[in-house]
């Protein structure tokens, strides 16, 4: 029965040509549109599994590149097949079909038409190629900086809240307190002079003449302060008075004038005046 078989099916074929099983090498050799698309299926299914193989790391370097170049090979010989197809009268797959995606492969600047899929894209030399420098960050100009300095920027407005004074208060009378209890602690031990922090009065100002009071007292004697007596100030140096700088406000705008409009002659003239007169 099975050689019954094969001659009924060889019967039937007898007359038929014989479609080639293995897929041509070029694609221009195939002259049917049934065929080209069934080609092309096929090529995208052996694209398919060689991108499923090229996710393992661990198959080495030498294979990873490998299966890289099958997998390029492959895609364009899809793009031959899809060409034909349209040569063909079919569709035109390349606009019409799914695209690329970049998680499925990526391609290295300046290197146009070859991917890299998978663990080929860790590969020693590869994983640079990829890696971009950070973009330097964009230098501000001057007025932009000035944009955002305000009163803040300067510290005008820090008080106005009312919140910096009252901790400022509160630190300073610490302080002081602190440096005061300290001090008095370092004088009952004798550590510091007490005469040494006496400040001196720079106001007074001490008479060695003897003052008689209201009560007939000959030995009173006190220190006269300008700052709270009625006493009147004593210039040490001639002081001008208002009417002297008028006068050399009003000499030196006449000087002015005459070195502006006068002549020379002019000038001449009445510098001889003041002399023939004294002045």
């Amino acid at each position: 029965m099975a050689i019954l078989s094969r001659w009924t099916t060889m019967m039937a074929n007898e007359g038929k040509e014989e479609k080639p099983t293995k897929r041509p090498f070029l694609a221009t050799e195939c002259d049917d549109l049934q065929e080209a698309e069934k080609w092309r299926r096929q090529v995208i299914r052996d694209v398919s599994k060689r991108v499923a193989q090229i996710q393992n790391a661990g198959l080495g370097e030498f294979r990873i590149r490998d299966l890289n170049d099958e997998i390029n090979k492959l895609l364009r010989e899809k793009r031959h097949w899809e060409d034909r197809i349209v040569e063909l009268g079919g569709p035109d797959y390349a606009k019409v079909g799914p695209k690329m995606l970049d998680s499925e492969g990526k391609e290295l600047p300046g290197n146009r038409g070859y991917k890299y899929f998978g663990a080929a894209k860790e590969l020693p030399g590869v994983r640079e190629l990829f890696e971009q420098e950070p973009p330097k960050p964009v230098r501000k100009t001057r007025a932009e900086l000035y944009k955002d300095i305000d009163a803040d920027y300067y510290g005008y407005r820090d008080e106005d809240d009312g919140v910096l004074i009252p901790l400022e208060m509160e630190v300073e009378e610490r302080v002081i307190a602190e440096t005061v209890a300290e001090w008095r602690r370092k004088k009952e031990l004798g550590e510091v002079d007490a005469n040494e922090y006496e400040e001196d009065d720079i106001y007074g100002v001490k008479t060695t003449g003897e003052a008689v009071d209201d009560d007939g007292d000959d030995d009173a004697v006190h220190s006269r302060n300008p700052a709270s007596s009625s006493d009147s100030f004593v210039a040490h140096v001639p002081v001008p008075s208002q009417q002297d700088v008028e006068d050399l406000l009003v000499r030196r705008k006449k000087r002015e004038l005459l070195e502006r409009y006068a002549s020379d002659l002019l000038m001449s003239q009445s510098e001889e005046a003041k002399t023939l007169m004294g002045l």
